[in-house]
């Protein structure tokens, strides 16, 4: 028996009433199971329908009158007059009566109903005349590509509802004129007074300062009260003085370069358009608002996740479970957000439960330009704001020569995020006045548009000319309003020459208030007592009654409730949640994010287990005791509870995207809000950090000398070589400790589940904050490497002594001829081949924390040898890479100590070998050499020429 012929799906152009029937059934069934593009056919039907049109008896022509409606809600914004220098764009096609199916003719005969914003009878004609001022006004709008029905009908009720007209009160054109002359003026004064210095104008940008203004206002009648901007270099400088309020005096200074006298200004700081500032300033509406623009690099764009992990900190601090208190605004330019990757990334992770901010406002800076790249050259889509739409982020593109139309659309914009707390784009078309900076020179790349710029009037000017012809205000209200402007400018360089005012914050304010500077070598009091680590076993051990746990797990969890007892071996696994619990029910909270942090990439973690039968996720370390509230002083994490003991905090652990950059970026901004959180991300391996570059050079390295800010993130990166490949070995270790000085991060190996639990508990235990480098293992972490006294009465060490010879019992450190030194898994391996030689004069010390060098307790260790004792260093990584010769070069300058010699593999421009065979031949090799081989073995180490031990090549 054969089937039937199957249906063909015609193109869109043949689509017959049959076939949209059958499809449009199974599309309200499941809107996904149709075609995208008879889905969005669906939809935009569906929106027309939202109209509530009902036709007039008798009149004819109308049946394509919600193809029109569609039509101009569609694609109107492709024929916008979103142009600013008013060039206009070609009108589509698409709009034209023909393709409607509508002639002159049909233009007079009238319908009824709700339609486009009002209700009553008008003419096919009246109802274009509308669309007309609606779509191709000064604002273009896309919103039909707005996957949820509810906000796509709400996006158009109001903007319909505004009617094309935007209906300001006498007082509010006077503030918008004065906020526009207050950001021209600052330009037109700084171009006079400072010609030729940088600072990256706003000029033919103006609008941005009311657009910005007056979204924190409508922000703040939503019951906003702190706002975290993250901008790049266009512009910034008028956004610092008019938005935050940071003052002419201020800004004066830094043109002066004349404040000096600390470690900031003196041996680091930045430019001026890279500096972070924060304040609370009161709004039009009388609301104290908080204001703070992020610290930001040259690099574009990689500022957004740093705003958005700063954002949902501080929402988390203030217990802002419906994220409206703190929002983030975002301010891009349009070469950037439409060229840089990290925009994708951060708008992937928008509205993910662990990332989400409730929304993000974007502000695009539109001039149509990228320093001297026009938009034909720099992206393939229609707007540099299309990347928005694959989170269907509503868009409103506007002329940022109509200051009343970008008003109206920030207003919008901060209605749609307080209604659904998703993101939503505003992309205001401007231009530039001069080329990239003021020293350069726009007229060579085009010639054109800078003759187009050179004869436009400011828009401050054009728009007080409108009110003028209104009869808002009169010439001598507009003569005053700039003589009060030029002459406080004035009046301010004065002052800043007289006097240079700070240009900074203080960077101790808030939370951060105490928090000392320097690094110092004092080692944190870290050990815990036994019943804490009783009661974290304890929540580790158990699960929920009725919860199914996986039949492999049920071992692992028997031995953690167990390891608190006398004489139990912690291994790295261990060690690291303990740290976590042990923190967490002493109040400070712990969050760790990355690729499969829940489970661990090496499943070892198992911070998050999983019923067999139903998949609801249990989080052992929240159930340690009771939970306490950030934002409620007598509840808080680390109040005493009812039972007599501390309220734990909440552990957030998260499986991040598969992104580095962004999500690295996110996590750094999230340690920035609150000193007393471990934050951790988390490589799934440390070879992939190197996504994340940018990031590590530009902020986590950097960013205490550069801008005074301190963070105390932590970086867990896998690493070692066991025969996985030149993609799976290497963290890279030598590229952070090329990032190292003025004590600005700490780099440890760490080679024990003691050492591990030190580490991350003195993170939050000490009187500073410096980010931490873990280099942590792979093969090693369930091997049982410390004893659970350990915990309770140590700390963590810089270096660690051979145990051979450190205790009474122990070896005779006047025999030893050679002291080998290391990091990581490769002490054990070598201990191993040493004890199973028998070796007594070999001693082997590890080097734990390889910055901060602790040079004194590294001298404290080797006076202990004999003067004439050998010096090695061996690790795994080939000699130009791994931490040889940043080690050598340290032990020289610190130690006098000139005579390290080299084991490990030779140089390379890859960090391992492929064949798992030829890995760990060149494990083997490098082992024999530093300790000898193995005993059943007789081959012996050979030497190189000049006496330097190293592999052979190949």
């Amino acid at each position: 028996m054969s089937s039937g012929p199957k249906a063909q799906r015609p193109s869109v152009n043949g689509w017959n009433a049959e076939y949209l029937d059958s499809q449009y059934d199974a599309y309200r069934q499941d809107p996904e199971s149709v075609p995208a593009d008879v889905r969005a056919f669906f939809r935009g039907y569906e929106l027309a329908q939202d109209s509530q049109v009902r036709i007039s008896t008798g009149s004819g022509g109308t049946d394509n009158l919600e193809n029109l409606l569609t039509g101009y809600r569609g694609r109107g914004h492709l024929g916008a007059a979103l142009d600013p220098h008013g060039r206009p764009r070609q009108r589509p096609e698409a709009l034209s009566l023909d393709w409607f199916g509508l002639t002159e003719s049909d233009l007079s005969n009238t319908v009824s109903g709700t339609i486009v914003g009002d209700e009553g009878e008008m003419t096919i004609s009246e109802v274009i005349e509308r669309l007309e001022k609606l779509y191709l006004g000064t604002v273009g709008v896309e919103f039909l590509h707005v996957e949820d029905y509810e906000e796509r009908g709400w996006l158009v009720d109001q903007w319909e509802s505004i009617s094309g007209r935007f209906d300001f009160t006498k007082g509010e054109k006077i503030h918008i004129l004065e906020l526009l002359l207050n950001a021209g003026q600052f330009e037109g004064f700084l171009q006079k007074r400072y010609p030729g210095e940088k600072r990256f104008s706003l000029e033919g940008a103006e609008s941005l300062i009311p657009l910005l203004d007056l979204l924190i206002e409508r922000l703040a009648e939503h019951g906003s009260d702190e706002i975290v901007l993250g901008m790049a270099h266009r512009g910034r400088l008028n956004v610092l003085n008019q938005i935050l309020g940071k003052t002419p005096e201020q800004i004066f200074t830094e043109f002066e370069d004349t404040w000096a006298g600390d470690f900031f200004m003196d041996e680091g700081g930045d430019v001026k358009y890279h500096r972070g500032y924060s304040a609370t300033r009161q709004f039009g509406n009388g609301k104290m608002i908080h204001l703070a623009m992020a610290s930001n690099p040259s690099h574009l764009e990689a500022v957004g996740p740093v705003v958005e992990g700063r954002t949902r900190a501080k929402q988390r601090l203030r217990n802002d479970s419906t994220r409206q208190l703190v929002v983030p605004v975002v301010i891009h330019g349009d070469a950037a957000v439409a060229g840089q990757g990290i925009v994708a990334e951060t708008l992937n992770f928008s509205q993910l439960k662990g990332y989400t901010t409730g929304g993000t406002v974007h502000v695009v800076v539109n001039n149509n330009i990228g320093f001297t790249t026009r938009p034909e050259d720099s992206r393939s889509t229609t707007y540099c704001t299309d990347i928005a739409k694959s989170i269907g982020a509503p868009i409103f593109h506007v002329n940022g020569e109509d200051p009343e139309a970008v008003v109206t659309v920030a207003r919008l914009a901060a209605d749609y995020r307080n209604r659904y707390k998703k993101d939503v784009f505003i992309d205001m078309w401007c231009y530039r006045k001069y080329g990239h900076n003021e020293q350069d020179e726009q007229s060579f790349t085009q010639p054109i548009l800078a003759k187009i710029i050179k004869k436009q009037k400011p828009v401050m000017e054009t728009y007080a000319a409108s009110l003028l012809a209104e009869g808002v205000i009169t010439e001598h209200d507009h003569d005053l309003l700039r003589k009060r402007v030029n002459e406080e400018l004035d009046n301010a360089q004065q002052a800043a020459k007289a006097a240079p005012k700070d240009p900074t914050i203080d960077p101790g304010s808030q939370k951060w208030s105490g928090m000392e500077h320097a690094y110092s070598h004092v080692p944190a009091d870290t050990s815990v007592d036994r019943d804490l680590l009783k009661d974290v076993c304890a929540a580790l051990g158990k699960v929920p009654g009725g919860f199914s746990v996986n039949r492999k797990l049920k071992a692992l969890l028997e031995a953690r409730s167990k390891l608190w007892e006398e004489g139990q071996q912690i291994s790295y696994a261990d060690g690291e949640i303990l740290a976590f619990g042990t923190l967490l029910a002493e109040g400070n909270a712990v969050r760790v994010s990355g690729q499969d942090s829940r489970r661990g990439t090496f499943s070892s973690r198992h911070a998050v287990l999983f019923d067999s039968e139903t998949g609801e996720p249990y989080v052992s370390l929240n159930n340690i005791n009771e939970l306490g509230v950030f934002s409620d002083a007598e509840k808080a994490p680390g109040t005493i509870a009812d039972n007599g003991k501390k309220r734990q905090s909440r552990f957030c652990v998260y499986d991040s995207p598969l992104s580095e950059e962004s999500i690295l970026a996110f996590e750094y901004g999230y340690s920035l809000a609150d000193p007393n959180m471990l934050v951790c991300w988390e490589a799934q391996f440390g070879d992939f950090v190197n996504g994340a570059q940018n990031i590590i050079d530009q902020f986590i390295a950097s960013a205490q000398v550069k801008w005074e800010r301190w963070t105390g993130l932590t970086m867990l990166l896998p690493h070692g070589y066991e025969g996985a490949g030149p993609e799976h070995s290497s963290a890279r270790v030598e590229r952070f400790l090329q990032l190292c000085g003025n004590n600005n991060m700490q780099v440890i190996h760490p080679s024990t589940g003691a050492q591990i639990f030190h580490a991350l508990r003195r993170q939050v235990k000490r009187s500073f904050r410096k980010p931490l480098i873990v280099l942590s293992p792979k093969s090693l972490l369930r091997t049982p490497t410390s004893d659970i006294n350990e915990l309770i009465e140590g700390r963590f060490r810089e270096l660690l002594d051979d145990p051979s010879f450190a205790s009474s019992s122990g070896g005779d450190r006047k025999q030893v001829k050679k002291v080998i030194l290391c990091s990581g898994k490769i002490y054990h391996e070598l201990a191993a081949r040493r004890d199973a030689i028998g070796l007594s004069d070999l001693a082997i010390v590890r080097v734990e924390q390889m910055y901060p060098f602790n040079s004194e307790m590294a001298r404290e260790i080797f006076a202990a040898y004999p003067k004439n004792a050998e010096y090695v260093w061996v690790q795994e990584e080939p000699r130009n890479m791994g931490p040889y010769l940043f080690m050598a070069d340290t032990l020289r300058e610190q130690l006098d100590m000139d005579n390290i010699e080299y084991i490990g593999r030779d140089t390379s421009a890859s960090t391992a070998a492929g064949s798992k065979k030829k890995d760990r031949s060149q494990q083997e090799a490098l082992i024999t050499a530093a300790v000898g081989p193995k005993p059943e073995e007789k081959a012996q180490s050979k030497e190189e020429p000049g006496g330097k031990r190293a592999l052979a090549a190949g």
